[in-house]
């Protein structure tokens, strides 16, 4: 009897913390809908979103704005993996109708990744709604950006709901994107991690004339309520939905950025294909406990790393025996995120002469990692002597400047 008391008693405290969670910010659509979609009002819509794309109630912003009664929604935009998420990461969007509603869905990822006339000749607004994660080789942004030039050239309206940024607004990390380094996955010249919610970085584009050709388009910001610049999502209280296939938590915007521009040329696997994307580094020629001890010993302020063992179900290693480090964020706010991938390509070296990344990797995967990175520089520099060290500098030589520029457009404290 006492045992079932103690257990009933655990699940009222347990129940009680997960009650304790609430939410404690608007987002755009939830503002949107408190102002009873003022702005859309009289305007044929056209709406870019993704799974992301909910309120508070986890309902989809395709079907809020499609049973609203003074809104008139007549087309749907899909981005990479598809206005309800059904399609594989880089695999092209089709133009369909959509099931639930019969609405046109047109794809921006697919033959054209920017709306042509003929697919907005029938809008007066695009609403863009996708939940960002603060990271410039994530393809939404560029989505968004081209969707402003496009509705710039062809006299549309555009409006962003905002939505957090998941990794704060004060994170800035990585330089600006060079001219030859331009590309999807870097199409705007900001840092790795830019510290502005998707709204911030539209009023910035504008603003600064970043679009094509200067071109500024007619853009309004739905802002949320309640979201603070030291905010991560966890502090958000909202649910978060999988903004790709590998970003299955809040946590994992936190991580993408901490290998993923290794994570491009292949080499060693980085946890896609495993139970923790993002979060390590591992293969089959490395030693756990002395790349564990190697790292540690670095002292990378807020990070511990930890020798683990795995087997990947796909991707990278499949089915091998690989030995690496799990990356644990001890504190957030003192970590840096882009450096660890660095850190590790060096204490790889370190320990295994015969490894150099740059030696091994694909060749013909160099490009891309140049694109993520923003410059060729980063790779080539890096490559002469393999130390942090001689990147460092140029990889932070534009955040205080981007830091005081951004400044201007933000919304929220």
């Amino acid at each position: 009897m006492k045992k079932i008391i103690v257990i009933s008693l655990l699940c009222l405290l347990c129940g009680g913390a997960m009650q304790a969670q609430k939410i404690r910010i608007k987002t755009g659509i939830e503002v949107l809908k408190e102002q009873n979609f003022r702005c859309l009002e009289g305007k044929r819509v056209g709406l870019i979103t993704n799974p992301t794309g909910v309120d508070n109630r986890m309902k989809s912003t395709i079907d809020i704005l499609h049973e609203a009664p003074n809104v008139n929604l007549v087309a749907l935009y899909g981005p990479e993996h598809g206005v309800r998420g059904d399609v594989h990461a880089g695999d092209h969007v089709t133009d369909i109708k959509d099931a639930t509603t019969g609405l046109p869905v047109y794809s921006l990822y697919g033959k054209t990744r920017k709306a042509t006339p003929d697919m907005l000749k029938d809008v007066d607004v695009l609403v863009y709604d996708i939940q960002d994660i603060g990271c410039r080789s994530f393809t939404y942004i560029s989505t968004m950006g081209l969707a402003m030039e496009a509705a710039a050239e062809n006299g549309k309206e555009f409006i962003v709901l905002d939505r957090p940024n998941p990794v704060g607004g004060l994170k800035i990390e990585g330089n600006l994107v060079e001219d030859d380094c331009i590309s999807f996955v870097s199409q705007f010249k900001i840092p790795y991690l830019y510290a502005l919610t998707c709204g911030e970085l539209a009023l910035m584009l504008n603003g600064e004339k970043m679009l094509k050709d200067g071109e500024q388009c007619n853009l309004h910001i739905v802002e949320m309520k309640g979201w603070k610049r030291k905010m991560d999502y966890t502090q958000t209280g909202l649910q978060w939905v999988p903004s790709s296939p590998h970003i299955p938590h809040p946590h994992s915007a936190f991580f993408y950025p901490v290998s993923g521009i290794l994570g491009e040329l292949g080499y060693m696997s980085i946890g896609v294909g495993y139970t923790i994307p993002f979060q390590m580094f591992a293969a089959p020629w490395v030693e756990a406990e002395k790349l564990a001890g190697s790292l540690n010993r670095l002292n990378v302020p807020g990070v511990i790393f930890r020798p683990m063992y795995l087997k990947p179900f796909y991707s990278v290693g499949k089915g091998e025996l690989l030995q690496g480090v799990q990356v644990h964020i001890m504190d957030f706010g003192k970590a840096p995120l882009s450096d660890l991938q660095f850190l590790v390509m060096q204490e790889v070296v370190a320990l295994y002469p015969d490894r150099a990344v740059f030696d091994h990797a694909d060749k013909g995967r160099f490009s891309m990692f140049d694109k993520v990175s923003g410059s060729r520089q980063i790779r080539e520099r890096f490559s002469k002597r393999n130390r942090w060290e001689d990147i460092r500098d140029y990889w932070y030589k534009d955040a205080e400047d981007f830091r005081k520029l951004s400044k201007k457009y933000y919304l929220y404290k």
